[in-house]
């Protein structure tokens, strides 16, 4: 820094660095010594030295003066003077636009103390020192400092005018404020700058130089220097609370670390994944302890700009300053979105997929490696693992060195194996944390609703357990266990929106349906091999269809709705009819479709009536048919035929056998329609192999009096609805004992040989090699395949301490220290609830007091160990026990002895989170 006045503590400071006064040299030798010497006017400027201002009236007179080589001539100087470059005599501030060589002249450090030491500086006024400067392809003395008028958030009417090089950093601006403001070294404060447009901005990065900075020379800018507050926020951010809430909060003292987060809509995910990486003690102590803001990295490409960092660096500071019950993650989460777009908004999503983002933008933003060196991946290529693990691990400390690495990273082997040459391949990769499969069971629970072709039963509900990789015709063997109908007498059809969305053949593929898929299961007549004389049997959907009041359009199914659950009913090709059908659909029907009275004849004998539904032929024994010949007779509004395979055949007497009766009203009338039974079809296409649709539409007078639509939409439960597979809970070692079993390459993802020189479907083998301080486990709960997505709830039993992985580490191990080899538990990322929906919440492990709690957004309360183990654990992080001992011996020479980390909890209240 350089100012304007002087001081009298910088004027004797000049004075220390004046050579000890000697005798005064003859002119010429001063002449020469000013103005050729090596430390005189001639020299090159160098970025640094400082050069002094001489007023070019006095200059003038000395410069006659020793060229007339007179002693004692009336030319002599007296003391340098420069009153004739100041505005005043108070503030001594230099006049504006003053010209070298017009106005002043430019002296080297050691021929202005020549100067003052032969001729003296006119009383009370400062040297006016100025710095070289390095600017764009020149260096220049810089004569206009820039000048920053300083003050306080708190104290915007004190302002302190200081002026400073261009390349002075921000950092002494900054230190300037905090010694003009008596700021003790434990605060941590900020700086904020007015920009032309009346708006502050942040002076984020405190390493650029003051030009850098846009601190242009000759504009006075206003710096605002903000002091953080005793509960982690700063004063410029308004808190996101009531003024009651704010007064209750200046008050509130409890425990740091206890601290909730308010959940801003669907960030339930964002406040799990936060609040355990918050109890991760060496990384909170490294932002409590402001360690991070001398590592800041603002000029990583792959980084946030420090922004990220800072901004969990408030958050982590605000919930251990104990100064709040819970606070608002309004700013961080507006800086995950801007940065990652895919947490923008407020939609659900994965607490360890932000955990993932958040440890790479804070390792980037954190990373001590400004410029990252290019590095060639080196195969084993026979080499001892010893050998190339080490070496991976320092590649990649070349270009990743932060204390996200120091915490969390470990060192995998991969072994890859050629299936045609055996080429062995083999690299050690870096890891930020584990993600293991769960043991996954190879059956399926499925719930099917079963229809009889007896129409006096209701629809069965049974809940299936099936082959995970099975075929259609398992469900139906699975159904015919319990029902005893033979799965030849099944069809399968997902139902939605009282139609048929597909019905499936046999040979499918069960993944292709959903948990959510409503799926019928229908009885059908059966099937046998075809003979010369065979009849077959047409399997028919059926629609339900109400009338409603005629609107504006000329196409009149816009008049017609579905209702009711669709069918599947069999009917025989050869004696097909709209009569018959329509009698066969009211038999279907009849346990829910009144038939009408006597008094409703039309025409006929009141004792022509048809035969009561009890004594109506059922279907009887049925076979296998080829459908080749046309079969709906011209009867009715439509007809058509169908071709087919899977039409079954009835051997029975069907409807056309039946005795003639007296006609009744129709209830409803039939039509033919296309699979969403919304247009209708008035003929059929013989050569296609189209399915034929039948709606059965009613009018909605004789619906409100004939059908029963509570009878219609009942249904049973078969006793194996009340059965739940049972699913044996799996240790956490065996997740990691598969994580480490050999598997194939998918075809998708096949590996390029050196040797074959073409892509393989090699088998690959990861090891542990080198484990983290910090380990976390992500236990794989979501499942996604091409046609199915699901969540294991399986219970994984995972230990509080003592976690060994010793058995896993291929890395030749220290018999003599256990301890680099086992964990304990800190802190679980929870997740309730299925795919669509769900909540997360965290069980951690306070560094201080060592007491568990639960935190579920801004509630938090206590918890013992035993609650902690559940099916809905999905994130583990542990902490290796040398580290916990070490936090430990670091704990109790600060302060007086706390409860050992993450040990037994003290009696208190407790919550049951189960």
């Amino acid at each position: 820094m350089a100012e304007a006045a002087a001081s009298p503590a910088d004027t004797a400071a000049i004075d220390d660095q004046e050579p000890q006064r000697e005798a005064v040299p003859d002119l010429e030798s001063q002449r020469r010594q000013i103005e050729n010497g090596e430390n005189g006017r001639g020299r090159p400027l160098q970025v640094g030295e400082s050069w002094f201002l001489v007023g070019q009236h006095w200059y003038k007179q000395w410069e006659v003066y020793v060229q007339g080589g007179d002693q004692d001539s009336s030319t002599f100087p007296g003391c340098i003077n420069n009153a004739e470059l100041f505005e005043d005599q108070v503030n001594w501030r230099l006049k504006k636009e003053l010209v070298e060589g017009e106005d002043y002249v430019l002296l080297p450090a050691a021929a202005w103390h020549y100067l003052v030491n032969w001729y003296g500086l006119e009383h009370g006024q400062p040297p006016i020192e100025r710095k070289v400067v390095e600017l764009p392809s020149i260096h220049k003395v810089e004569v206009y400092p820039v000048e920053l008028v300083l003050v306080q958030h708190s104290d915007m009417d004190t302002p302190h005018t200081a002026q400073f090089s261009q390349t002075d950093s921000v950092d002494l601006v900054l230190q300037t404020a905090r010694e003009q403001f008596l700021v003790s070294p434990q605060e941590e404060t900020r700086l904020w700058i007015r920009n032309a447009e009346g708006s502050f901005e942040r002076l984020c990065n405190t390493r650029v130089t003051v030009l850098d900075a846009s601190l242009k020379t000759g504009q006075v800018k206003l710096v605002v220097m903000e002091t953080r507050n005793k509960d982690g926020t700063w004063p410029s951010v308004q808190p996101h609370v009531t003024s009651s809430t704010l007064e209750e909060e200046e008050d509130f003292q409890g425990q740091p670390g206890i601290c909730g987060l308010t959940n801003l809509g669907n960030t339930c995910f964002m406040n799990s994944a936060l609040q355990c990486l918050s109890n991760v003690p060496q990384l909170t102590e490294y932002f409590l302890k402001n360690q991070y803001v001398e590592e800041l990295n603002f000029c990583n490409p792959l980084g946030m700009k420090g922004e990220i960092a800072q901004a969990y660096a408030d958050l982590v500071k605000q919930a251990w300053s104990g100064h709040h019950r819970s606070i608002v993650p309004q700013m961080f989460k507006t800086k995950v979105g801007h940065f990652a777009s895919q947490f923008l908004g407020y939609q659900q999503h994965d607490s360890q997929e932000l955990l993932s983002f958040l440890l790479d933008g804070l390792h980037e933003d954190l990373n001590r490696v400004k410029k990252k060196e290019y590095v060639e991946l080196c195969d084993a290529a026979g080499r001892p693992d010893q050998e190339v693990a080490q070496e991976a691990w320092q590649n990649h400390k070349r270009r990743n060195d932060s204390v996200i690495v120091d915490t969390f990273h470990g060192l995998f082997k991969s072994t890859l194996v050629c299936p045609n040459c055996g080429n062995v391949s083999v690299t050690f990769d870096p890891f930020c944390y584990l993600s293991v499969p769960l043991p996954v069971s190879h059956k399926r629970v499925m719930e099917v609703f079963f229809v009889s072709m007896d129409p006096r039963r209701k629809p069965e509900q049974h809940r299936l357990v099936v082959p995970k990789k099975g075929k259609i015709s398992d469900l139906c063997v699975a159904l015919a266990k319990h029902t005893g109908i033979s799965p030849e007498r099944m069809m399968v059809a997902d139902v939605f929106s009282h139609r048929f969305y597909k019905i499936y053949q046999l040979e499918e593929s069960l993944s292709s349906i959903l948990d959510r898929d409503d799926i019928f299961i229908y009885e059908v007549s059966g099937r046998t091999a075809v003979g010369e004389n065979s009849r077959e049997d047409v399997v028919l959907p059926i629609y339900l269809r109400e009338r409603t009041p005629a609107r504006d359009y000329d196409s009149s199914y816009y008049g017609l709705m579905l209702f009711g659950h669709p069918l599947l009913v069999s009917v025989p090709r050869d004696r097909l009819s709209w009569d018959s059908l329509y009698h066969i659909l009211l038999y279907r029907l009849s346990r829910y479709v009144t038939r009408p009275s006597s008094d409703d004849e039309d025409d006929g004998d009141e004792k022509a009536d048809l035969e009561d539904k009890d004594s109506l032929p059922k279907p009887g024994h049925v076979t296998e048919g080829s459908s080749q010949d046309p079969g709906l007779e011209q009867a009715g509004p439509s007809s058509g035929v169908v071709s087919g395979s899977r039409a079954p055949v009835d051997n029975s007497p069907g409807p056309s056998h039946w005795p003639q009766r007296a006609r009744r009203k129709h209830l409803f009338t039939l039509q033919t329609v296309n699979s969403n039974g919304t247009s209708d079809r008035s003929t059929f296409n013989e050569d296609t192999y189209a399915q034929p649709y039948i709606a059965i539409d009613w009018e909605p007078e004789m619906k409100k009096r004939y059908y029963d639509e509570v009878e219609a939409e009942g249904y049973v439960k078969h006793d194996c609805v009340g059965y739940v597979l049972k699913k044996a809970p799996v240790r956490l070692q065996e997740c990691i004992e598969l994580f480490t079993t050999v598997e194939t390459l998918e075809k998708e993802n096949p590996w390029y040989c050196p040797t074959c020189k073409q892509h393989q479907l090699a088998t690959k083998k990861l090891d542990l090699w080198m484990l983290p301080e910090t380990l976390i486990i992500h236990l794989k709960r979501f499942s996604y395949t091409k046609f199915s997505r699901e969540k294991l709830d399986t219970l994984v039993e995972f230990p509080i301490r003592d976690l060994d992985f010793s058995e896993f580490v291929i890395k030749p191990q220290n018999d003599s220290a256990p301890e680099l080899y086992k964990y304990d538990l800190i802190a679980v990322s929870n997740h309730y609830g299925g795919l669509r929906d769900g909540h997360y919440t965290t069980f951690a492990c306070n560094k201080d007091s060592g007491q568990w709690h639960y935190f579920d957004d801004s509630s938090v309360s206590p918890v013992t160990e035993n609650q902690i183990e559940s099916k809905a654990a999905y994130v583990l992080f542990y902490q290796r026990q040398d580290v916990v001992r070490r936090l430990q011996t670091q704990a109790s020479s600060s302060k007086p002895p706390a409860s050992s980390a993450c040990g037994a909890p003290p009696k208190s209240e407790f919550m049951d989170v189960n």
